[in-house]
Parts: structure tokens; sequence; C-alpha cells
């Protein structure tokens, strides 16, 4: 684990040093608080901080005050050294937001203690955050194909459509859906049905721009949210897209399926788009339309109209 030391007295600071290397730590050692500082605030800063009170520069309170004002994620175990052992001041030093206080001369033995408890509130904390990302991923991601659901999906489509209204900005919606997809559960079963669903979706993925989404409407069926877009545009993504899923087959066990999609396009519209049902039912119908149509092609909606 790393671990920050800042000291100005150069004897402490080196056997300090070599003390928590012994032990196994990843050290970064600095000889004034706003060097140590610098370090704790930079992005993968280490998660134990031990902090002489006194050094040029920033006292150790002031670097723990500063830790905690820029903190946000990742939580920093911060222990306070100094020789100043008055009531009053070991309070000042844990109102700064400090976890833990010890006096010099250091006890090596108390050190290896602290710093344990310190450990295993770090790794608990870094436990709750990877168990909280497993249920945030859990209510959000589609368990099959590894995209947005239909909650999380729609949840950025009121966003996006709440952002054009203020700002009467653009946005495109696609409905896009896996032609004769019962055929291919009917034939090859629904295991390479859901092997084809995992693999169109990550083909689509790999597609967009970073700030496009495609979530899972419903079984073979995906809605595209496409952000800053001209109508133009937002049809050539749509014809592309619908290259990359059927232009090459997809594997499965022993064979080969090729698959198409047919979309359906609709444009937000200020002065038409008063309600963003509107919107996904126009993209809807033009994607029936395009199932009418013949299947594998891109149908634009019409402007739809309240």
């Amino acid at each position: 684990m790393k671990v920050l030391i800042a000291d100005d007295n150069p004897l402490d600071l080196s056997i300090l040093k070599m003390t928590l290397e012994k032990w196994g730590y990843d050290v970064t050692a600095c000889s004034d608080g706003n060097e140590a500082l610098e370090e704790m605030n930079k992005p993968e800063s280490p998660p134990l901080a031990i902090l002489d009170w006194m050094m040029p520069g920033k006292t150790g309170p002031e670097i723990c005050a500063g830790i905690r004002f820029q903190q946000s994620k990742q939580y920093t175990y911060v222990i306070i050294l100094s020789s100043r052992t008055e009531k009053s001041d070991v309070i000042s030093g844990m109102q700064s937001g400090a976890d833990d206080y010890i006096d010099k001369p250091v006890d090596v033995n108390e050190l290896q203690v602290r710093l344990r408890a310190g450990r295993r509130i770090i790794e608990l904390q870094e436990d709750l955050i990877a168990a909280r990302e497993e249920l945030r991923l859990e209510a959000t991601q589609d368990f099959l194909t590894e995209i947005p659901n239909r909650a999380a999906i729609m949840d950025f489509l009121n966003r996006e459509f709440n952002r054009c209204m203020r700002t009467e900005g653009t946005m495109g919606v696609l409905m896009a859906d896996i032609d004769k997809f019962k055929s291919i559960n009917d034939t090859y079963g629904h295991p390479a049905g859901d092997a084809v669903l995992k693999d169109v979706a990550k083909r689509i993925s790999e597609t967009l721009r970073e700030y496009d989404m495609v979530g899972r409407f419903g079984g073979e069926e995906f809605l595209f949210v496409v952000p800053d877009i001209e109508l133009d545009d937002l049809k050539s993504m749509a014809e592309r897209i619908r290259h990359i899923v059927c232009d090459t087959p997809i594997d499965i066990t022993n064979s080969e399926i090729t698959v198409t999609m047919s979309f359906g396009v609709s444009m937000f519209s200020l002065s038409a788009t008063a309600d963003k049902e509107i919107l996904i039912g126009a993209a809807d119908k033009a994607l029936y339309n395009a199932k009418e149509s013949g299947r594998n092609r891109v149908e634009v909606a019409e402007t739809p109209m309240t």
C-alpha cells in the first residue's frame, strides 16, 4: 500500500522511510508541507499519510485540512506526528481532520499498530466502493449485453431531452431491431440468440461517440440517444451501424449467422417535440415502416407533432 510521509528533519524522514519500506509500504517522502500537499492532490495519491506537525510551508494540520477539502471518492487516513503533547494540541490536530495522533519521538511498534488500523479502514472503504459499484452496475446495466438497460437509457434520454429544451440544442433518437430474431432462436437455439445479442451490442458500442449512448430497450430492440447531431449525420450513423452489424457474419459454435437490423430515426424539434414520448414514438413508427418496407434499412420519421 502506498503511504506518504512528510518531515523536515532529514534523519527522521530517512529512518521513517526505511522502516516503512521494510514493512512493505510503497513510500513517497516529502521534506516540506507544500510538496506534501501537492503530492496528496494528485489523482493517484497515497491512501495513507504520516505528517509531521511543524514543517516549512504548510503544517501537518494544514495539509490534513487541505486533503479533506479536496477529497472526493478515495479516503486518506492521516496520522499526525508531533512532540506537542498538550491536550489542546491533540484536539487541534484531530479537528483538522486527522485520524490519529502519535507523539514524537515515534515508537515504531506503536506506529506499526496504528498503520495496521489505518490499512483496515482503507481496505474496508475500498470493499464498500467496489460493492457500491457492483450494485450500481446491476441497477443500470443489462446483464446479458453489458450495455445500459432500459431504465438507464431512459434516464439519459430524459436528461438530454431536458437539456435540449433549455438550450435549444439538437438530439437524435434511433430505434433499432434485429430482423427475424425469433427465427435465430428457433433455428439455432436460445444460447445462440444470446450470443448474437451480445455480439451486436459490442459492435454497436464500439461505433458510437463517447457522449452517445445505446441501451437495450427490450428483447432484441435497442434505443440510441445521440446528442448534438444533425439529421443527415444521424442517418449516416444509422447506416454505418447497420453495415457494421450485417456485413460480417457472427461466429456461433460450428455456425456463422448473418444478422441484419432495421432502424427508425427521429430528431428532437423544439417547436414540434414537446414530449419525449412523442420523440420515441416517432422513431418507433419509423422502425415499423422499415420492417414493413423489407427490413435491413433505415427509415426517418415524419416531424413529430403534438
